[in-house]
């Protein structure tokens, strides 16, 4: 029997796990050295504080998770959930990991820059999509993320979200204010998008050995450097992204972040999928470390 077809899935914010720090220094010891350096200070133990420690620290765990793997798998796409972009593009070879370092780095510094105390993000759960979409244009807040069939995330001002939360829980739907300083994915970013595509410019982008798709597209990347930077403040659908890659021929789905964020979706949005557990894939660890190639 042939080996699935498989489609690789990379995290963004909210799958660290207390495991990041020895995650990526088993692999790629020279990354971690770099974003420390980067960062200003270590940013593993922070990555709760603040999107600015998140973002490297998750970055350098992804890109870990797929050197770990990609001697023993081939995906036929690839995509990554907000942040989790730059991790496909890495490990589809259009971006170096330490070009794709900096760019985290430095969206996490102006994402966290651009948030605000009085901004924030609510997970809304078990709530029909009209009335999720009815809640956000009631209460001019942004569906910044569609993640699966009953689970959304709601992003703007923290007093709006509030009484989104009484609504909801009104008509049954459960409601989780996230832990985060800042409405990503909505126009409350607008002051990071500039300044990130200029960081962009200074990168090399090369062409994809694999496909990736853009998780606002739901579709396969345009301009890359345009679509990065309009992401910043594009909801993600990632919903209707796994849909996509379902229909490029991807029969099985591998989320090769840190945590189970993305495979727990994967089931959500596709029933019927087969998804791949990584730390069974993963070979036994050798006793060198490995660089950053």
């Amino acid at each position: 029997m042939s080996s699935p077809t498989i489609a690789g899935l990379f995290p963004g914010q909210g799958s660290q796990t207390g495991e990041l720090r020895e995650r990526a220094e088993r692999v790629l010891p020279t990354l971690v050295e770099r974003c420390v350096e980067l960062v200003g200070e270590d940013p593993f133990p922070r990555v709760a504080d603040s999107t600015r420690f998140a973002q490297p620290a998750i970055f350098c765990a992804s890109v870990a998770g797929w050197y770990e793997l990609r001697e023993h798998l081939r995906p036929i796409v690839l995509a990554g959930h907000s942040l989790g972009e730059l991790s496909a593009l890495v490990a589809a070879e259009a971006l170096d990991p330490l070009a794709g370092l900096l760019l985290a780095v430095r969206r996490g510094e102006l994402m966290a820059a651009a948030g605000g105390v009085e901004e924030g993000m609510l997970a809304l759960l078990g709530a029909e999509d009209t009335f999720a979409s009815a809640l956000a244009r009631e209460h001019e807040v942004t569906l910044a993320n569609d993640n699966a069939p009953g689970q959304v995330v709601l992003a703007g001002p923290l007093s709006r979200l509030r009484a989104v939360a009484v609504r909801a829980r009104e008509k049954g739907a459960r409601t989780i204010m996230l832990d985060v300083a800042g409405a990503f994915h909505s126009p409350a970013m607008l002051a990071a998008v500039a300044p990130f595509r200029e960081a962009l410019d200074d990168v090399e982008l090369r062409r994809p050995t694999i496909p990736v798709f853009s998780g606002w597209r739901a579709g396969p990347f345009g301009d890359v450097r345009a679509d990065l930077a309009a992401a910043i403040v594009k909801p993600v659908r990632w919903r209707a992204t796994m849909l996509a890659l379902a229909e490029t021929g991807a029969e099985a789905f591998l989320d090769l972040g840190p945590g189970e964020v993305l495979a727990r979706l994967a089931r959500r949005n596709i029933p019927d999928a087969v998804v791949l557990d990584a730390a069974k894939l993963r070979p036994a660890p050798s006793k060198e470390a490995s660089g950053v190639a």
